[in-house]
């Protein structure tokens, strides 16, 4: 299942490692989820919460092309989709029942099994097997569309964006028109007024994710440490610490 590794030329001076990028996309979910809940009002909160999401597809897709067991990953994120259902509904809509919007793990599930079709149609190469990919990928951005997950349809195209175009040349290029698209021009959600020589602007919030590319582009393919406990621990992290946040909000 490997693929070239999308690496530079030159190294650069300063790099960061899978698990670094992993703890970089948990502080800024964390932050943008305090805004959400018990810090109100702080707005640079939220903005630094848009790094995430790329991160965390970008990882998907790097995971997808590592994995050995991908149907062991599947059910990976299948179960703490589960898991994290009921504490992002308390976070979400202070309910244990909130059907119109799913927590991002299914988003990120739905992702993978995008790749998966797309992976096995580049790899058989037969009218057949792209007629199935494509089809794998349209049934899972339709999944997450007509089922509400965080991000929806655009939030599985970003992981197949990252899958798509590693090791391609001018990826980067790829990667800030997909992200513009994805994240400016297709996205509808809060806007911040911006000034500039005498005019104001309205910016899509969530194009700050595009800022998440610099950070990505210092991956040159080492894991860091922790291993399987940092795996695990930091799909924990996702429904245990929205049970704190709602906790804490419910005390205060």
């Amino acid at each position: 299942m490997a693929f070239p590794v999308n690496i530079a030329e030159k190294r650069p001076f300063f790099q960061l490692t899978a698990a670094q990028l992993r703890f970089i996309a948990l502080a800024a979910m964390l932050l943008d989820h305090l805004w959400a809940t018990v810090i109100p009002g702080n707005q640079w909160l939220n903005y630094i919460g848009r790094l995430a999401f790329p991160i965390f597809a970008f990882q998907i897709a790097e995971g997808f092309l590592h994995t050995s067991h991908f149907r062991r990953y599947v059910w990976r994120l299948l179960l703490f989709a589960c898991l994290s259902e009921i504490p992002f509904n308390l976070m979400y809509a202070s309910s244990i029942i909130y059907p119109f919007h799913q927590n991002v793990m299914f988003t990120l599930l739905l992702g993978l099994l995008a790749i998966g079709a797309i992976h096995r149609a580049r790899r058989q190469k037969t009218k057949q097997a792209y007629i199935a990919g494509a089809a794998g990928l349209l049934l899972a951005c339709a999944a997450a569309g007509f089922g509400m997950t965080d991000y929806g349809a655009k939030g599985v195209l970003t992981v197949v964006m990252f899958y798509c175009l590693r090791g391609f040349p001018l990826a980067r290029a790829g990667q800030i028109i997909a992200m513009v698209l994805l994240n400016m021009v297709f996205f509808q959600g809060l806007y911040v007024p911006v000034e500039f020589l005498g005019h104001t602007f309205e910016v899509q919030t969530q194009g700050i994710a595009v800022l998440a590319l610099p950070l990505i582009w210092l991956y040159r393919g080492e894991k860091g440490g922790g291993g399987k406990a940092l795996q695990y621990g930091s799909y924990a992290f996702y429904p245990v610490h929205m049970l704190v946040l709602d906790l804490i909000r419910s005390m205060v």
